[in-house]
C-alpha cells in the first residue's frame, strides 16, 4: 500500500512540474513574441507617432506623453507612457469630479470627461494614444497582452484575493479591450481578467491580438 502511495504521489509530482514546465515555455515565448511586436512596432508606427504628437501638442498647451506610475507584475511600480488625452492639469481636476473613497467599487470610468481634449477623444475612441507602451513592452515592464495597468491607488483598495491579477505583466490589450472596455463593471472586468491569468496560453494572446483590432473598430466600451 506504502509503495502505492508513494507510486501515485511520484506521478503527481511528475505531472505538476509538467505543468509547470510548459508554463515556463510559454512564457518564455511570450517575452520573445513582446520583444519582436514591440520592435516591428515601434519600427513602423514612428511616422504615425510623429503625427499624433503634433496633433496633441497643437491640440492644448501641455506635454506631449502622458506618464503616471502603474502596478506592474507583483504590484512593482513602472512608468507607464501614453499620449497625453487630457488637458494638463487632469489629475488635480479629478478631486473635484469624483471621490474615489466613495465609490462602491475601486475602478472607475467618467462618461463624457471634461478633462478629455478633442483630440484625446479621438485617440482614446481609436486607442492610438496607447502606441507609447510598446516602448513598456520593450523594457520588459508590460506584455503585448495582458491584465490592465492598475493605478497604484486603485490596487491599494483591492480586496483579499483580487491581487491574484497583479501575477502577470499589465498588457497593452487584454481580455478586457476585447469584450467591453469601459462597459465592463469592476467585477467583470477582474472575473475576465483572472480567468486570462489562471489559463494562460501563449495561443490565448495570440487569439486576443487577433481580435484587438476589430474590437476597437467596434468601439465598444471606449470613452
Amino acid at each position: 500500500m506504502r509503495e502505492l502511495i508513494t507510486s501515485r504521489e511520484g506521478k503527481n509530482g511528475s505531472a505538476e512540474e509538467a505543468v509547470r514546465r510548459r508554463k515556463r515555455i510559454s512564457l518564455c515565448l511570450k517575452r520573445w513574441l513582446d520583444l519582436i511586436g514591440a520592435t516591428v512596432g515601434l519600427l513602423l508606427l514612428w511616422p504615425l507617432m510623429l503625427l499624433i504628437a503634433c496633433a496633441v501638442k497643437l491640440d492644448s498647451s501641455g506635454p506631449v506623453l502622458f506618464v503616471q506610475e502603474r502596478a506592474g507584475k507583483d504590484g512593482k511600480p513602472f512608468r507607464m507612457y501614453k499620449f497625453r488625452s487630457m488637458v494638463s492639469n487632469a489629475e488635480e481636476m479629478l478631486d473635484r469630479l469624483l471621490d474615489l473613497e466613495a465609490l462602491a467599487s475601486p475602478a472607475f470610468k467618467i462618461r463624457r470627461d471634461p478633462r478629455v481634449t478633442r483630440v484625446g477623444r479621438f485617440l482614446r475612441r481609436t486607442s492610438l494614444d496607447e502606441i507609447p507602451q510598446l516602448w513598456n513592452v520593450l523594457k520588459g515592464e508590460m506584455s503585448l497582452v495582458g491584465p490592465r495597468p492598475e493605478e497604484l491607488k486603485i490596487v491599494r483598495r483591492y480586496r483579499e484575493g483580487q491581487t491574484r491579477r497583479l501575477a502577470m505583466k499589465p498588457g497593452m490589450t487584454g481580455p478586457m479591450q476585447i469584450d467591453g472596455r469601459g462597459a465592463l463593471t469592476f467585477e467583470e472586468r477582474m472575473e475576465l481578467e483572472l480567468a486570462y491569468i489562471e489559463t494562460f496560453r501563449l495561443w490565448s494572446d495570440v487569439k486576443i491580438l487577433l481580435r484587438t483590432l476589430p474590437a476597437v473598430v467596434r468601439g465598444k466600451g471606449a470613452y
